[in-house]
């Protein structure tokens, strides 16, 4: 798309606003009246615009001016998740079900990134404190019910939520902890239901 003057981007501008408040467009003299010009200025920008691929107009009909590509300047809507919280997890029921439930959080990029599913738990006990995982830390776990090896993932054990790095080991599977005063967790089969993505600490 070919560049405007700074004119013609104010009179695009004041076209792209009027229309938002009032719901149609400027006329020619609305715009005149506004910027202080003659009509036949206006006109003139209005045409130039025309040309350049940022307005469309009728001229049989009144307020037809439309605007095809707004040039202001305008922030990226942020992407907002409402995250389930877990709190204890109920023998036998869905990892997601409402007896498991704490609540939600509201988390914006780039601890949830559009198109993923994800939920979050309160960390508890120090067993991941040299990956930086802190007691009390918020943990932000990204659904899925596959791993590789090094990730730290979040595994349902007897019913009960671990969080711990995965090694797929011959015959078994190791979910080591990340602090020497814990052992390592040794089974045949794990239930996988997230990679962590992110911590979330408040102070």
């Amino acid at each position: 798309m070919r560049e405007i003057t700074d004119r013609q981007r104010e009179v695009l501008t004041f076209i792209s606003s009027y229309t938002e408040e009032h719901s149609y467009p400027p006329t020619v003299r609305d715009m005149s009246e506004h910027f202080g010009i003659s009509l036949r200025a206006i006109q003139d920008h209005i045409l130039a615009l025309q040309k350049k691929g940022y307005l469309s107009q009728s001229q049989k009909k009144a307020r037809s001016i439309r605007v095809l590509s707004d040039c202001r300047m305008r922030e990226p809507e942020t992407y907002v998740s409402r995250v389930p919280l877990l709190g204890t997890v109920a023998a036998g029921k869905p990892l997601l079900c409402e007896e498991n439930l704490d609540g939600y959080v509201n988390l914006t990029e780039p601890f949830v990134r559009p198109g993923r599913n994800y939920f979050a738990l309160r960390v508890r006990g120090q067993s991941m404190i040299n990956a930086g995982i802190l007691d009390g830390d918020l943990a932000v776990v990204e659904q899925s019910a596959t791993a590789q090896d090094g990730q730290i993932i979040v595994a349902v054990i007897d019913d009960a939520i671990t969080l711990k790095r995965y090694y797929k080991e011959s015959g078994r599977i190791r979910l080591q902890p990340e602090n020497p005063q814990f052992q390592a967790i040794y089974c045949t089969d794990v239930r996988i239901v997230g990679i962590l993505s992110n911590i979330v600490r408040t102070y």
